[in-house]
């Protein structure tokens, strides 16, 4: 009688399985990680959001840009939105949990910042909203999802969808996407810096236009705040972004 497989051969059987089909959807990420190090080298800022372990993985990617990867360099800007607790309950209550990370992108993004969503299902009716938002505000939109098609990949510029059948494999490959991401990004980083060394002060050099959506954002889109510039820190002037409220 043959035995049964163990546990650890069966995970890492699908984990295998899944490697080929990530390394085709992967090879977006170098182009994902120029225009991260353009947006963040101009002052912009990445958003980052999940539920659960993808919560973590968020915070675990934004961890690294405002930190470092490997060699030292300047802090980014970069917020994993399930992160600020007592924001994050005060909107849930008066909101509902569906909005806990959409407010959150009205608040924090300006046009040209990126928002990155993970999810293994595609399917979180609050990434599905902070999706939507970020279109709004004009922020650039990625997703970190399991087997597409799903609403989440449907809804944002671009997605990494692995496909494999376990949400855990899925998690697995989404922090090997996080930190090939980040290498990435601190790979383009000094071609970026010198590229931008003589431009204008004030005049931003961020990530690529939207493409495939605009049809999306409003006319006039909602007021916000001033542009960052750099990596200076600007104060908020206190305007509301109009359609906050629902």
């Amino acid at each position: 009688m043959t035995p049964a497989r163990s546990l650890l051969e069966e995970h890492l059987t699908g984990l295998t399985a899944a490697l080929p089909s990530y390394r085709r959807a992967a090879q977006r990420l170098p182009a994902w990680g120029a225009e991260l190090a353009r947006t963040l080298a101009a002052g912009g800022r990445l958003l980052a959001a999940g539920n659960g372990g993808s919560a973590a993985e968020a915070q675990h990617l934004t961890a690294e840009l405002v930190g470092k990867l490997r060699a030292d360099r300047q802090p980014f800007s970069a917020i994993a939105l399930h992160a600020e607790t007592s924001a994050l309950t005060a909107i849930g209550n008066d909101y509902g949990y569906d909005q806990v990370f959409a407010r959150q992108v009205y608040a924090h993004g300006r046009p040209g910042d990126i928002l990155l969503l993970l999810s293994t299902s595609g399917r979180s009716r609050n990434l599905l909203a902070a999706a939507q938002a970020a279109h709004q505000v004009g922020l650039r939109c990625w997703a970190l999802t399991g087997p597409a098609p799903n609403p989440l990949a449907d809804l944002c510029h671009e997605t990494l969808a692995v496909p494999a059948p376990d949400g855990q494999i899925v998690q697995e490959l989404h922090l090997v996407t996080s930190h090939l991401l980040c290498e990435y990004t601190e790979q383009a980083l000094p071609v970026v810096l010198a590229a931008t060394a003589g431009t204008p002060e004030g005049l931003p050099v961020a990530g690529m236009p939207l493409t495939g959506l605009e049809a999306e954002v409003p006319a006039d889109p909602p007021a916000t705040g001033p542009v960052r510039t750099g990596v200076e820190v600007v104060p908020e002037d206190g305007q509301q972004v109009e359609g906050m409220r629902r």
